[in-house]
């Protein structure tokens, strides 16, 4: 046999051969024994395990390994022994090494996977993206890539003729300068939400025919303090790399918030974001071709430093489009649409008064799919009713089933509507009826369609719109002879039309011309921070309570007359209302000249009733 190592001696074992004399060599380490093992008569108090493990060696010397207990006898045994011995000094260093680097190379394995499963998350793509927190996640459009002009853009010319200018300065500023005028450091675009500002703005940068760094304002502030002001710096960095450029925040409210005192104060993140764009906004020159854009719904909350000229030197209001603006509009998007012949462009846009620009896209995509679901070759104005209709009231209920009183009454309402409407002077015409109920708890409603855009109302219109919000309640005294609960939404809007005459507008005599209540917050005002209480006394107060109830009482009055003179009308629309459940603006009017000649009174029968009204 081949000579070989005894490793793993035991303690007990070792302390037998050392006492029968047969070790040499010995070392002692810290933690562990060696030596040599003399093979020749070992002694019988050796285990058996061991002596089986030296028997399958040659006779001779072999070395031993054995683990080192704490044992204080051990010098002196070796001593009596008469072993030669030496201590040995065992290497550290290498487990001392590992004890640090195994952990370190664990941490950075778990810490590289949850860096690429972020960045995967984030669209960024492998370590770069995680190291690259800093880096500005603006989206960079090249002129080829914007493919939005001012074609695109419709219902807002002002805005346009406004932005013209930069668009010039981007792509002659030598012609544009030469006066020694220079280009707007910064362009805000401020509107109603759905008005079109980002478009915009990204049809601005394709008449430029510049790049397009698009980003928007949450994307700067994240939980590590100061990674929104290092993608500040890395924004501008890139777009003047690039310039002549357009660099383009949406929703600068997220990030240009006005400061105040904080528990953080200066050291806020935000804070820190926003003192960098404003230092960028001082620190660029606007000859290099850069130019700024931002947009916001709400101005109001914007730090005033923002808005001081030499930053965002020119604001752009972007409104909700008037109906020549909504016409436009809808020509746009209705290049795609398959339109019947009855689909006229003006008859939509009198439907959709107060419509920003994304409702009309919304509308005409939903006529669209209202056409496709029932079958038809082309979109009909009927199916771009039935999509305001959806917009505006919600969806059709025709599970929820009214018992025959209740359908009664709901007909005798919005007949009663549509009869003092259709009968005074200065009233926005009926469009439709129906007692189809819709959305949430509109068990029918009434649809008017104004003749034209209006910004002012005399008291006579006023006093008429009351009438006609009244007209259901009034149709429901006269028929049934009680009040039902239908008309909550209509006394809220007639209560707060009444005020307003009494208290803002100054059409009550007895009262004067005096404002008692400060208009309600405008868009591009700003807000009162604390609240003014009531600035008028308790007989003021009494008085006000007073004429606004008389002018209600005079309303209800109003509509019950027009109801009273025309009852003919009224119940036979009511029957034809409960047997169709829909009645558009040409069935209302067959109507009323039915009746008319029914009667034989013509068409004196409104008239005359204007006449009370």
């Amino acid at each position: 046999m081949a000579p070989g190592r005894v490793n793993n001696l035991p303690y007990s074992d070792f302390k037998t051969l050392l006492q029968g004399g047969k070790l040499a060599d010995i070392a002692l380490g810290e933690t562990v024994i060696t030596g040599t093992v003399i093979d020749e008569d070992i002694p019988k108090a050796v285990s058996q395990a061991t002596v089986e493990r030296l028997s399958k060696l040659a006779k001779g010397r072999h070395p031993f390994t054995v683990v080192r207990v704490n044992d204080p006898g051990l010098v002196h045994d070796l001593e009596s022994a008469k072993v030669s011995f030496e201590g040995q000094l065992q290497n550290r260093w290498l487990p001392t090494l590992l004890s640090w680097i195994l952990p370190a190379l664990i941490f950075f394995a778990v810490w590289s996977f949850l860096a690429k499963r972020m960045a995967n998350q984030q669209g960024l793509g492998g370590m770069g993206g995680f190291m690259s927190i800093g880096k500005s996640k603006a989206k960079v459009y090249m002129e080829t890539d914007t493919k939005v002009t001012f074609a695109d853009v419709a219902g807002v010319d002002e805005a346009k003729e406004e932005l013209q200018e930069v668009i010039g300065f981007l792509k002659d500023p030598v012609r544009y300068g030469r006066l020694g005028g220079r280009v707007p450091k910064g362009v805000l675009l401020i509107g109603p939400p759905g008005t079109g500002k980002t478009l915009l703005a990204r049809a601005v940068a394709g008449e430029a025919g510049v790049p397009f760094f698009s980003i928007n304002g949450s994307e700067f502030v994240e939980m590590f303090v100061g990674i929104g002001a290092a993608r500040v710096r890395d924004l501008f960095e890139q777009a003047r790399k690039k310039a002549p450029a357009i660099i383009f925040i949406d929703e600068l409210d997220a990030l240009g918030r006005a400061r105040g005192a904080s528990a953080f104060g200066g050291h806020d993140e935000k804070e820190q974001t926003l003192n960098q764009l404003l230092s960028e906004m001082d620190g660029f020159d606007p000859g290099a071709g850069l130019v700024l854009l931002a947009a916001t719904n709400r101005p109001e909350v914007l730090d005033p430093a923002l808005l001081r000229a030499g930053r965002f030197d020119r604001q752009v209001l972007v409104d909700r489009p008037d109906r020549k603006g909504r016409i436009e509009i809808l020509n746009v998007h209705l290049k795609k649409v398959r339109l019947g012949p009855d689909a006229d462009t003006e008859q939509i846009a009198a439907l959709t008064p107060g419509f920003s620009g994304a409702d009309l896209a919304n509308l005409v995509n939903e006529a669209a799919l209202m056409a496709t679901r029932r079958g038809a070759e082309a979109v009909s104005l009927e199916d771009f009713t039935a999509a305001v209709e959806r917009m505006v009231a919600g969806l059709e209920k025709r599970n929820r089933l009214l018992n025959p009183l209740e359908r009664r009454v709901v007909a005798y309402h919005e007949m009663g509507h549509a009869l003092v409407a259709l009968s005074l002077p200065g009233v926005d015409t009926v469009h439709k009826i129906s007692i189809i109920p819709r959305g949430i708890g509109a068990l029918g409603y009434t649809i008017q369609r104004p003749t034209e855009d209006r910004f002012l109302m005399t008291r006579e219109e006023l006093e008429n719109k009351m009438a006609v919000l009244l007209g259901g309640r009034a149709s429901e005294r006269i028929v049934f002879g009680h009040l039902s609960t239908g008309a909550a939404d209509d006394l809220v809007k007639v209560t707060d039309i009444a005020r307003s005459m009494v208290m803002r507008y100054g059409m009550e005599e007895k009262l004067g011309h005096v404002a008692y209540e400060s208009e309600s917050p405008r868009f591009l005002d700003v807000p009162e921070a604390i609240p003014r209480g009531r600035q008028f006394s308790e007989e003021v107060a009494r008085e006000i309570d007073r004429a606004v109830k008389a002018n209600i009482d005079e309303a209800f009055r109003k509509a019950h007359r027009v109801l009273s003179q025309n009852r003919g009308v009224l119940d036979l629309g009511a029957e034809r209302l409960l047997q169709k459940e829909t009645l558009n603006e040409d069935e209302l009017k067959a109507l009323a000249n039915e009746v008319h000649r029914v009667e034989g009174s013509g068409p004196r029968a409104v008239s005359e009733s204007r006449a009370v009204g």
